[in-house]
Order: structure tokens, then C-alpha cells, then sequence
């Protein structure tokens, strides 16, 4: 015959031991994913509305542009941007001449070459 023993013990901790705090990821669903990017992308869509529509007056300018006119001259040997602004308007001051003609003409400086030719502003 056999027989089994049970014996009831309960196990009675000496000492309590605290374990150290994990940290645990941030995860975000998808929603949450998309709120953060809306609202970090947001200050750079208020910046670009601003921009946009702020540059109305840049289109009046143009406008204004449109109903100019001008005349044109080409460029000999031997001629500079300063003489020609000098000989189109003697009492202005030449370098605000030559910015005006590098602008309407789309030049990256204020180098010219022979035969080319330059649209100038009409000085009154």
C-alpha cells in the first residue's frame, strides 16, 4: 500500500525585494500618429498660407511693371552697365540704374557682352 503525504506549507517571504522599474516604449496607434503629425505639420502650413498670401503686394508690383514701358538698347564694345545707366539717367545715382536693369532683364551680374541686348527703364 502507499500512501501520500501533503503537508501545507506556506512560504513566508524573509525579505522583500523591489525589483527596478522598466520603462516601457511609447507605441502610438495609428490615429495618434496621425494627430502628432497634423499638429506638427500645422505651424508649417500657417507659415506657407502666410507666404502665399502675403505676397500680394509682389503681384501688384508686376502689375505695375506690365504697364511700363521700356526702351532697349544694345550693348557695344567696350560698354558697361555703369556707362549706359550714366548716359540713360545722368542726375540718378548709376548703381540704383544698374540694380533696376539687372532686375528686369534676369541677369545673375552686372556683366554684360557685346550685341547684348538689355531692356532698359524709361526715365522721365
Amino acid at each position: 500500500m502507499s500512501a501520500v503525504v501533503m503537508m501545507n506549507r506556506s512560504v513566508v517571504p524573509t525579505a522583500t525585494v523591489q525589483q527596478p522599474m522598466t520603462r516601457t516604449r511609447l507605441r502610438l496607434t495609428r490615429r495618434g500618429r496621425v494627430v502628432f503629425t497634423a499638429l506638427a505639420a500645422a505651424p508649417l502650413v500657417a507659415w506657407a498660407l502666410t507666404v502665399v498670401l502675403g505676397s500680394g503686394g509682389a503681384a501688384a508690383e508686376t502689375e505695375s511693371l506690365r504697364t511700363t514701358a521700356f526702351q532697349y538698347v544694345t550693348v557695344g564694345a567696350g560698354e558697361s552697365l555703369w556707362a549706359i545707366a550714366e548716359s540713360i539717367a545722368p542726375n540718378d545715382d548709376p548703381r540704383v540704374v544698374i540694380d533696376e536693369i539687372i532686375r528686369l532683364n534676369g541677369l545673375d551680374d552686372a556683366l554684360v557682352e557685346p550685341g547684348q541686348r538689355l531692356a532698359l527703364p524709361v526715365v522721365p
